[in-house]
């Protein structure tokens, strides 16, 4: 049996308030959606939250020809049943049916694994456009898929495109104008029990929603909560719903749960049989041997400390944070853009406190934008360059699998290696990733982690550097942040309630990064340092500069003084730690400068190193807390995280003098 694929328009729900037609993307995560969404909009995107979420969507427009659309980037989704809420949102989306181009991509060389939620989109209806993304990568591969064949058989538009190069993009966008679908799409059948109920509880499902009649049933019977109350509400039909569930219940060879996802499968594997020809068996390359040393904890551990080794501390650490951090900090700015700045100033600013405001010890330029550029811009490059050729090989999801049984120990599950990852760049930007975990008891355990033991690539860079020619300091500040790091998430899963999470995570293969994907995501990822973090050094230096001129700042370190002698520093270290209030990067680079003046022996840069890590979180990292977790939890944090690192400070400096250790 046959039925028509519904045609690419909604009627009046297509368009939004401004008129123009909207286009949505969806597919799987790490399938290039957002490559293909900044290859269509450039540079006009705007990222907002999802309406009652803390999920992010991104919205663009571009014009094809001579008609202008919206498009939005939703989460990755593996299914229209929902697990995780960025699932939710995408199935919200789609529900709510306002758009008239949905665009399905997916990884072309795992075309047969993704099909599945392509057959689940045609049978509901969607004005689906299939995008094989990554054909590139597929040809190399020697991979070949027969795109005319594959469109007879699923009924809709199917296109092959690189969103890298942007070979293809010109044919999906005729696809996109055109919308229209190929003919006739083959109805899948469920088996005699499932098929009845489809057809029984179709007539009685909602009405004007973006997914069918039809659609909203399945999800129904897979016990999708949402639907369920939706068709409960209705009401006159609630006992023909009830009666229809119970009578399917009864035949259990045929769970709906099960059977429903496995049907499609096999129909995506009879499809791809004819129209997906993968490439000639080779045996096991070396990376795919590799991929899957990655993920076992004998070889997996070793491999991990190689890429920290090389990839953190040779490369940012050694060449970020010394050799580039040297030119800047120590040619250009210390000898000769601060001397010149100050030198004008003396001789055409009478007022000292605008020359102090611009120049002199705590100047904008010669402390604000002189710590942003020449400490921080080249140890928070190199992180982003080293991090995007980690992200772009695929290895963090198999350091996933590899971390989840530890991960599991502190309450969290290996998903949540990402947003830990993600903090060694920016504490601020991992918490906001945090949303991904899927439950708020997690969401809560990772902000912790992040806030307390996580430093940000230019802090790390920055202690990384001090730390160099001190492999024994090293050696005390790893084994005290890893211990303190399990000691604190392994106490907060006990004496937080919740359930053992879950874990389940796409594994791409392993691959050579791109050059392209490495320099966009870099380059993106660049620009976001200097709009939303240039500006907050900045706002640091003229915070200073009051807190100088009204007599507070030299209060506040007169009384941090007495705590810096109580764990051993200096007192010159109290400026650091009040720079560290504004961002804790800033207070690593005070540390920085003491240290290159040998203020700082062995020991006390043991402990300020240490105190400093687990220093209260910076600014712009409270805020975003306060945003996911609320002012309540986020308050709660910070009056725990000041004096336990002041403690554990105190702890450090009294171990070492009791057992006479010189570091």
């Amino acid at each position: 049996m046959k039925r028509k694929s519904s045609c690419g328009c909604h009627g009046g729900q297509s368009s939004e308030v401004s008129g123009l037609k909207k286009i949505v993307m969806v597919g799987n995560p790490n399938v290039g959606k957002s490559a293909l969404f900044n290859r269509l909009t450039g540079s006009y995107v705007i990222v907002s939250n999802y309406p009652g979420t803390t999920v992010e969507v991104a919205r663009g427009k571009c014009r094809i020809g001579d008609e202008e659309f919206t498009i939005e980037d939703t989460p990755g989704m593996y299914s229209l049943l929902p697990i995780t809420e960025e699932e939710r949102v995408s199935r919200d989306i789609l529900l709510a049916g306002k758009f008239d181009v949905v665009l399905h991509v997916i990884d072309a060389k795992n075309l047969k694994r993704m099909l599945s939620l392509t057959l689940q989109f045609i049978e509901s209806g969607l004005p689906v456009i299939l995008v094989l993304n990554m054909i590139d990568e597929a040809d190399r591969l020697g991979i070949r898929i027969d795109t005319t064949l594959l469109e007879k058989k699923l009924g809709v538009p199917v296109v092959s495109v690189s969103a890298l190069s942007g070979e293809g993009v010109d044919t999906l966008k005729k696809k996109i104008v055109s919308r229209r679908h190929s003919g006739e799409t083959p109805e899948i059948h469920y088996g005699k029990a499932i098929d009845g109920a489809i057809k029984t509880l179709t007539r009685i499902m909602p009405t004007g929603r973006g997914l069918s009649q039809r659609a909203l049933a399945l999800l129904l019977i897979q016990g999708d909560e949402f639907i369920t109350g939706e068709a409960r509400a209705e009401g006159p039909s609630i006992d023909l719903l009830n009666a229809t569930l119970e009578e399917l219940e009864e035949k259990p060879d045929e769970p709906a749960g099960y059977t429903v996802p496995m049907m499609l499968h096999k129909r995506a594997t009879r499809i791809c049989e004819e129209a997906f020809a993968p490439p000639a068996a080779k045996g096991k390359t070396f990376a795919n041997r590799l991929g899957g040393w990655t993920m076992r904890p004998l070889t997996g551990v070793p491999i991990l400390l190689f890429v920290l080794y090389f990839g953190l501390y040779k490369f940012v650490g050694k060449f970020g944070a010394g050799t580039v951090v040297d030119f800047l900090e120590g040619g250009l700015f210390g000898k000769q853009i601060n001397p010149w700045i100050n030198n004008v100033l003396t001789a055409y600013v009478p007022w000292q406190p605008i020359r102090d405001l611009v120049g002199m010890d705590y100047g904008i330029i010669t402390l604000g934008i002189r710590y942003a550029i020449a400490i921080i811009l080249p140890i928070v490059g190199t992180f982003f360059i080293a991090f995007s050729i980690i992200e772009d090989t695929g290895y963090l999801p198999r350091l996933a699998l590899l971390v989840d049984r530890i991960f599991k120990k502190i309450g969290l599950n290996g998903r949540a290696v990402i947003p830990m990852t993600l903090g060694f760049g920016c504490d601020t930007m991992a918490t906001m990733v945090t949303r991904t975990l899927e439950t708020k008891r997690e969401r809560i355990i990772a902000t912790l982690l992040l806030a307390l033991a996580i430093p940000c690539s230019a802090q790390l860079g920055v202690i990384l550097s001090m730390m160099a020619e001190e492999p024994a300091v090293m050696a005390v500040w790893a084994v005290f942040m890893l211990g303190i790091f399990l000691f604190i998430g392994f106490l907060t899963a006990r004496l937080m309630p919740g359930d053992r999470p879950n874990f389940y995570m796409e594994v791409p293969p392993l691959r050579m990064p791109r050059p392209g994907a490495v320099f966009m995501k870099t380059y993106t990822r660049m620009q976001w340092y200097f709009i939303e973090i240039l500006p907050l050094f900045i706002l640091a230096s003229l915070l200073i500069w009051l807190g100088k001129i009204t007599g507070t700042f030299d209060v506040i370190v007169s009384w941090l003084a007495h705590v810096m002698a109580w764990i051993g520093l200096p007192e010159e270290a109290a400026v650091s730690f009040l720079f560290g209030f504004f961002r804790r990067d800033y207070g690593a680079a005070g540390l920085y400068d003491l240290q290159q003046a040998g203020t700082l022996s062995g020991n006390q840069l043991a402990v300020a190193v240490i105190t400093l890590t687990l220093f209260v979180p910076c600014i712009a990292q409270f805020l975003i807390m306060k945003k996911e977790r609320g002012l309540k939890v986020a308050g709660a944090m910070a009056l725990f995280i000041f004096p336990f690192a002041f403690a554990v400070g105190g702890l450090v400096n009294a171990m070492l003098n009791f057992t006479g250790v010189q570091l």
